[in-house]
């Protein structure tokens, strides 16, 4: 027999092993963040580290411009040419995709690059023929680099699916002017590495008009947007921003401030309890990351599994196929999410471990798995809302703070956008309302990328 629903009993369990989203007080969480963003942009001991990108964004995207932008993060490289409209906006007039070197087949640094230059030369050669010309390129690289103060990035590290290990350590961008050339091209002066955040951050500058599309009509006033913000909840979780002062760097302007990526997801919470720390312990990298791993997608399902586990442990949980359940070796995400869209449904591994008699058990269960939801979007907000805090903007109505959101986690898993947005409002409206609009951006790397060739 399946246990009863007692909603009280699971709220007291959450709050015990200290996952119930009403423990954290979104002030405390708020002011510790801004603390340590203040240290992490000294240099000083942080679990932030606030890392510059060494491009400070334009203010408004300059009409009219052609660019090249590159995307390359997964199995596939991107291209296209894109050119910016009367009204800055991004619009693509051709495309063209090419397996990412290193995918079919281990290739050498030489080899790497010119496949790049084959997918790019035909761009280069189509905006010559129309008269364009191309004002530089954007390259969206999403590995770990080290970005250089000429907007270059140095390679630290592929993931296990590229097999080019000679490239590792060397210029992204130097690598890819030299292929140009060899393929009989004249680069652009400007080629500028990103990474995925900061071109979220910058295709928001693109796709989020300048008032946050609020009202319709001519602006007689000339107002320039807001500040824009990158927000990445999908897999991983992370936020850019453009920040005015950078000490480690000896950076300082007040009129081009530079975007700083924050590495979010290492923050160290005061809000993470028992079962996220067991949980954190099974993970390939304990100690780090610790705020993703209660807030994204690569860890959402193995960590609720993790606490579920307990409640059948500790009783609060009871159903005919507990056992099989506890020997469960993982629960992935995107099973969780399509469970949670559908737990009447009995389909999935979840939905079958339920008879027709255990409608209280399977109640428990959802409810257990939508308080860890509640708190990611909760600890995802308030993140958000601690670098509006930082930049102290929001509060002239004309020029709202754009928030340019990705993710998948962010736009489809159930609950986590409606309870997110809802959270991130109260918090900028107290004790001052702020302007402000969040809005999911698509095609994000690669208009970030076009963006990103335009900015200095």
């Amino acid at each position: 027999m399946g246990s009863s629903f007692n909603p009280g009993l699971l709220a007291e369990f959450a709050r015990h092993y200290g996952f119930h989203y009403d423990i954290c007080d979104p002030k405390v969480f708020i002011r510790d963040m801004m603390i340590d963003m203040e240290r992490g942009l000294r240099g000083q001991s942080s679990s932030l580290p606030m890392i510059p990108a060494y491009i400070s964004p334009v203010s408004r995207v300059p009409p009219g411009k052609t660019v090249i932008a590159l995307d390359a993060g997964g199995t596939n490289l991107r291209a296209a040419l894109i050119r910016f409209d009367d009204q800055g906006k991004a619009l693509p007039e051709n495309s063209r995709k090419a397996p990412m070197p290193g995918t079919q087949g281990r290739v050498d640094t030489e080899a790497f690059f010119n496949e790049i230059a084959v997918l790019v030369a035909p761009l280069f050669k189509e905006a010559r023929s129309t008269g364009k010309t191309i004002e530089g390129i954007g390259f969206c690289f999403s590995y770990p680099m080290e970005i250089t103060k000429n907007s270059d990035g140095i390679l630290m590290a592929f993931s296990k699916e590229v097999d080019a290990p000679e490239v590792i350590g060397k210029a992204i961008g130097q690598g890819l002017r030299d292929a140009l050339i060899r393929q009989g091209i004249t680069p652009p002066e400007r080629i500028v590495l990103l990474n995925d955040t900061v071109a979220a951050l910058l295709s928001g500058l693109a796709e989020i008009p300048p008032n946050g599309g609020k009202w319709r009509g001519m602006d007689i006033y000339g107002k320039a947007g807001g500040p824009v913000i990158g927000f990445i909840l999908g897999t991983g979780f992370n936020i850019a921003y453009s920040e005015k002062n950078i000490p480690k760097i000896g950076f300082s302007s007040e009129t081009s401030p530079q975007i700083v990526v924050c590495e979010a997801g290492t923050f160290h919470s005061r809000y993470l309890g028992i079962l996220d720390r067991e949980y954190d312990a099974t993970t390939k990298n304990p100690g780090a990351y610790t705020l993703e791993k209660s807030t994204a997608g690569a860890y959402l399902g193995p960590l609720t599994l993790h606490i579920l586990k307990q409640a059948v442990r500790d009783g609060v949980l009871k159903f005919k196929k507990s056992g099989e359940f506890l020997a469960w070796p993982g629960l992935q995400t995107k099973d969780l999410n399509a469970f949670m869209h559908t737990p009447l449904a009995g389909e999935g591994p979840l939905g079958e471990l339920f008879g027709p008699d255990e409608e209280g058990a399977l109640a428990s269960l959802v409810y257990l798995s939508s308080i860890v939801t509640e708190r990611a979007a909760l600890f995802s907000a308030a993140m958000v809302a601690a670098v509006v805090e930082r930049i102290g903007s929001g509060y002239d109505p004309f020029a709202p703070v754009r928030i340019a959101g990705e993710g998948t986690t962010y736009v489809i898993y159930k609950g986590m956008r409606e309870a997110l947005e809802s959270y991130l409002h109260t918090m900028l409206v107290s004790p001052m309302p702020r302007s402000y609009v969040i809005s999911p951006v698509e095609q994000a790397s690669l208009f970030g990328a076009a963006v990103a060739a335009l900015s200095h």
